[in-house]
């Protein structure tokens, strides 16, 4: 008998019409899945086959907009999902109700969670964000977990104990959802099974087989498997979920590709997670225009065809895009590629291509006044500690030649030393970004507030830039523009890495920066920006999630973070018991 081996995941609801979902599942052989729902909703799919795995996206169609309703895995007749001794809630789809309009916020109140006491309905007209980035797999149960709870493990825990009201509407995973370079204790162990580990890559991720280990390891965890096939999520890698500090430069690229393990692990990495985390990204519309989805899915056997795909996609950067665009009524997200898209020639460096310049302005102008609040997803901050930024834009200037070969030789070792390669370390990419934010924030019809939502940096802040061309007769924008940096979901850092973050907002730091500015002959950055308001935004350290509530023109913000018992134990407890999430930030965002 056919049965699951991953998910389910439930990827995509449908907010135009809320009558459609997208559920992703891993099965142990070839089948048909059916998803069921007690008043007649579902669909199936036929499994597709990716080195000996089998794979499905099913289509869930005749949902009732406004509606939760309840459903079950069926492979090949017989009933998988959900587990008869779970000890959690049912899974279910939660689909808006595009028509419900309300001029009141149900979502005041604190509490420990996203949402809590906000009593958002099924079917309210507004949206409940919540993100975060960097987790590794959780140990397993009465283990010891080295880095705290894991704030997943702990907001599932939450959620299945409250009402559902408290339920986020989508989860955005905004990188490092795997590591496929730094494997837990059992993984090494079951890779030293595998093959020698004094052979590169050594004790990291070498194939597609190993990749799924991963995927295993992080998404069978009962609270997150659980929790991923009740909400909606969205997702985009960042550098482990191939190697650290992937695509920095093009010595760094030429360097790797000489090897002879690269090849066989970029193209896994990419092949893994076109199958676990882009497919679900697509809406049913785009899934059905994707000429590689259709030659998979057809094929006896689909991994020749999407290997030489993720070859491709590996040798130009052009030649596909991770990035997407999801609209949830008047809010719209658009996920932005910040590591496979980018240019790396040292005198025309961009963090993402010409062509991926051209596809972000687009979906920015298209319908103008269409949407209250945009979204922009990218697993690198826009906005850093004004030192780390000034630091950066030096180290970028040293590579590209400004102070001669010596200088240029220690700045590309510093690059890689000090992993100098977020969007300060493109200049020009920077820059273009900040002119589309400012742009689109500017005039009639622009959104309310525009965020950039990050991870990566293994802390939390909220940075709020102001525009010094004010004074040169350019407004600055209409909207309120802010960097929303949250990670890790679970994950550690070092001590003195904290302080280097805490100095990078100091007054000295800032001066420092300058000083870097003009040894690197830079000009000032196009925008400021601060700690929030009055500095109080951050930084904040621990496992921790941001939730944003969305609702007409409003936005209020919550930090948590995953918090422990206090008895010292160290050990995770079944289903996240011993751990909560606990509000450090709850502010709403409104311009001064």
């Amino acid at each position: 008998m056919a049965g699951l081996r991953l998910g389910p995941l439930l990827r995509y609801v449908d907010w135009d019409r809320g009558e459609s979902a997208t559920i992703w599942v891993e099965a142990d052989r070839p089948c048909t899945v059916e998803v069921r729902c007690p008043d007649g909703a579902g669909g199936e799919a036929r499994t597709f086959r990716i080195a000996g795995h089998h794979y499905a996206l099913v289509p869930v169609t005749g949902l009732v907009p406004g509606t939760e309703t309840p459903y079950g895995i069926r492979v090949d007749g017989e009933e998988v999902w959900p587990p008869p001794d779970s000890p959690f809630p049912p899974s279910t789809i939660r689909t808006p109700d595009p028509g419900t309009e309300s001029d009141d916020d149900p979502r005041t109140g604190s509490g420990g969670g996203p949402g809590a006491g906000s009593g958002h309905p099924a079917g309210a007209p507004g949206l409940r964000v919540s993100f975060g980035s960097c987790r590794w797999a959780a140990p397993a149960q009465g283990e010891a977990d080295p880095v705290g709870p894991d704030a997943l493990d702990t907001l599932a825990a939450s959620l299945a104990a409250g009402p559902p009201a408290e339920r986020p509407d989508i989860l955005l995973l905004l990188g490092d959802q795997v590591y496929a370079d730094e494997v837990s204790a059992d993984t090494r162990d079951w890779l030293a099974a595998r093959r020698d580990l004094r052979e590169p890559p050594g004790a990291e991720v070498a194939d597609y087989e190993e990749y799924t280990r991963l995927y295993y390891e992080s998404w069978l965890d009962p609270e997150v498997r659980w929790l991923l096939s009740t909400v909606p999520s969205c997702m985009i890698f960042d550098d482990h979920d191939v190697i650290d500090d992937w695509n920095t430069s093009a010595a760094w690229q030429q360097e790797i590709r000489a090897t002879d393990w690269w090849q066989e692990r970029i193209l896994s990495g990419l092949m893994s997670y076109w199958v676990h985390q882009h497919l679900g990204n697509l809406s049913p519309a785009e899934l059905a225009a994707d000429q590689l989805y259709a030659a998979v899915c057809t094929a006896p056997d689909g991994t020749e065809a999407l290997r030489k795909f993720a070859a491709e996609a590996d040798a130009d950067p052009a030649f596909t895009r991770w990035s997407y665009r999801r609209d949830f009524g008047r809010t719209r997200l658009l996920m932005v590629d910040s590591r496979a898209a980018r240019v790396l020639d040292e005198q025309h460096r961009a963090m993402v291509g010409p062509e991926e310049t051209q596809w972000l302005r687009a979906q920015l102008a298209e319908g103008p006044g269409s949407f209250d609040h945009l979204l922009i997803g990218t697993s690198l901050p826009w906005l850093l500690p004004p030192l780390i930024h000034d630091a950066e834009s030096w180290d970028a200037a040293l590579c590209a030649g400004v102070r001669g070969a010596r200088w240029a030789r220690f700045g590309e070792k510093l690059r890689r030393t000090a992993d100098l390669e977020h969007w300060a370390a493109f200049p020009d990419s920077f820059d273009e970004l900040t002119r589309l934010i400012a742009e689109t924030g500017t005039g009639e019809g622009a959104p309310a507030t525009i965020c950039v939502l990050s991870g990566d940096v293994h802390h939390a802040y909220v940075a709020e830039p102001h525009w010094p061309s004010r004074s040169a007769g350019k407004p600055a924008p209409d909207s309120l523009v802010v960097q929303l940096t949250c990670s890790p979901v679970h994950n550690s850092i070092p001590a003195y890495v904290r302080f280097g973050f805490r100095f990078g907002w100091s007054r000295t730091g800032r001066l420092l920066g300058r000083a870097l500015r003009r040894h690197g002959r830079l000009a000032d950055p196009p925008v400021g920006w601060r700690r929030g308001r009055d500095g109080s935004g951050g930084p904040w350290f621990g496992n921790q999630l941001m939730t944003l509530d969305l609702l007409g023109r409003s936005s209020r913000l919550r930090l948590t973070q995953a918090r422990g018992d206090g008895k010292g134990s160290g050990n995770r407890n079944e289903s996240g018991k011993g751990s909560r999430l606990e509000t450090v930030l709850d502010r709403e965002l409104t311009r001064d």
